[in-house]
């Protein structure tokens, strides 16, 4: 007889109750492997009830009352599980959830997009991948000096964890980026540079299609029609004519 796969331990975190019971019917018709073993409807009464149950998966809605998912993840530390982020747009929560590699929904909530983040969480639960999104993501919005945070990269062989002061640039190549370290290394990475322009704070500025520089990396600039700067890792970047005016008021 075939083994029967475990279901994954799962709690929804929402406010709305309209949105819960979309999400636990959801689940229950195209999501089986997952199980809603609990809920809560804020931040203060999910705290304790993450601790009792140890879910392996939460469905954390960004935006509650008395707090929001992030304060959720803070009173959480000392446990692991999974989180799949569920939020209405905004430009400061998707940042920081792109930066850390998070799996996140819009509302309203896409089956499609629903069955896609399931199984990616259940890839990386069967893998016994131990890789805590969560965390790295509070320490970023504890950070507050943006080159200081991290950033989560999805290479061809998993995630690297690197400081954005690391970085001296991103290249486009591609369906992939490649970024150049200050220690001479180059990561290729499982994203397009369009990716990273909406991600990445400054000082990351992009100069041109295909290039995106660490402001605080810049050498020299020398002009011309768009002109070109000199990095300190001494490689050279044409800054594109459509840059380079937002390029040039960094400098006032």
């Amino acid at each position: 007889m075939m083994e029967t796969l475990s279901k994954i331990k799962s709690v929804i975190v929402e406010d709305e109750q309209a949105a819960r019971e979309a999400l636990k019917n959801y689940l229950a018709k195209y999501c089986p492997s997952v199980e809603v073993v609990g809920e809560a409807i804020d931040c203060k009464s999910a705290i304790p009830l993450l601790h009792e149950l140890e879910p392996q998966l939460v469905f954390l809605d960004v935006e509650m009352p008395f707090g929001n998912a992030f304060d959720v993840l803070e009173g959480c530390r000392d446990i692991y599980f999974e989180t799949i982020f569920v939020t209405a747009y905004s430009e400061y929560s998707l940042r920081a959830l792109n930066q850390s590699a998070a799996y996140y929904l819009l509302k309203p909530v896409s089956i499609e997009e629903l069955i896609l983040a399931v199984n990616k969480v259940q890839q990386h639960i069967s893998n016994r991948e131990v890789f805590n999104r969560n965390k790295i993501l509070v320490e970023n919005l504890r950070e507050s000096k943006p080159e200081k945070q991290q950033v989560i990269l999805p290479t061809l062989e998993g995630f690297e964890v690197v400081k954005m002061e690391q970085i001296v640039r991103l290249q486009g190549n591609g369906n992939f980026t490649d970024i150049y370290l200050t220690d001479k290394s180059k990561k290729m990475v499982c994203r397009f540079l369009k990716h990273f322009s909406e991600i990445l704070p400054f000082p990351f500025v992009r100069i041109h299609k295909s290039h995106i520089i660490n402001f605080n990396c810049i050498k020299s600039y020398h002009k011309g029609s768009g002109g070109y700067v000199v990095l300190e890792d001494e490689t050279e970047i044409e800054v594109s004519p459509s840059y380079k005016e937002n390029f040039l008021q960094l400098f006032k």
